[in-house]
């Protein structure tokens, strides 16, 4: 109970954060739309391995070094902004589905993705994110008191991790379900070559801002 005040802090600033769209959001979106649910839910398993990755360099001090060295942030922000070009380039390739959209299919609609490609994609697209980097050095080093146990720490990080895999699933669900799927139809790819502008506006955003 000693850190449980720390801990609704830092649970409503991720809440926040979870929630506003940005390359996690986009690339969910998109692989519900052109992949289906399965793919969507390992992509967001990915995203939330993803944060593990913050969570271990932020635990030792790592991410002080990437905000406050301005050409190793520079050189991420480059990776990051490549990767989301590459996604954004196949989103917009997308074509009419071939096939009638269902609510539990998880055939493509466009096309196939293993399930360690689709892990991967959730992974790399969160743990690129810089701006994830400044997001957690915020979090460790102004919102959670340096005199907080190394173990509370690390369970704040799993919660983190945790509560993002299970927003970005539900979010997969929510998209791939009867209703919504008959709402997209066979103009899902619409949808999915707006995520594809998003994602490349993401990644001007991380070159030029």
């Amino acid at each position: 109970m000693l850190y449980l005040d720390e801990f609704i802090t830092i649970a409503l600033v991720h809440l926040v954060a979870v929630a506003s769209p940005g390359p996690d959001f986009a690339i969910v979106v998109r692989h519900s739309v052109a992949y289906g649910r399965r793919t969507a839910i390992l992509t967001s398993i990915g995203i939330g391995l993803g944060i593990l990755l913050h969570v271990a360099y932020s635990l030792v001090g790592l991410s002080v070094v990437i905000a406050t060295t301005p050409w190793l942030y520079k050189v991420i922000s480059y990776l990051a902004a490549a990767y989301l070009v590459y996604l954004a380039v196949g989103a917009l390739r997308s074509g009419p589905a071939k096939t009638p959209v269902t609510s539990t299919s998880s055939q493509s609609q466009s096309g196939s993705m293993s399930d360690k490609r689709a892990l991967w994609t959730g992974f790399l697209t969160n743990g690129l994110n810089p701006k994830a980097t400044l997001f957690f050095l915020s979090l460790f080093t102004a919102i959670i008191d340096v005199a907080t146990p190394f173990g509370v720490k690390l369970m704040y990080g799993l919660y983190l991790a945790l509560a993002t895999g299970v927003w970005f699933c539900f979010l997969s669900y929510l998209l791939s379900t009867s209703k919504v799927a008959q709402l997209i139809g066979q103009k899902g790819y619409w949808l999915d070559r707006v995520m594809g502008v998003l994602l490349l506006g993401l990644a001007a955003k991380l070159v030029w801002v």
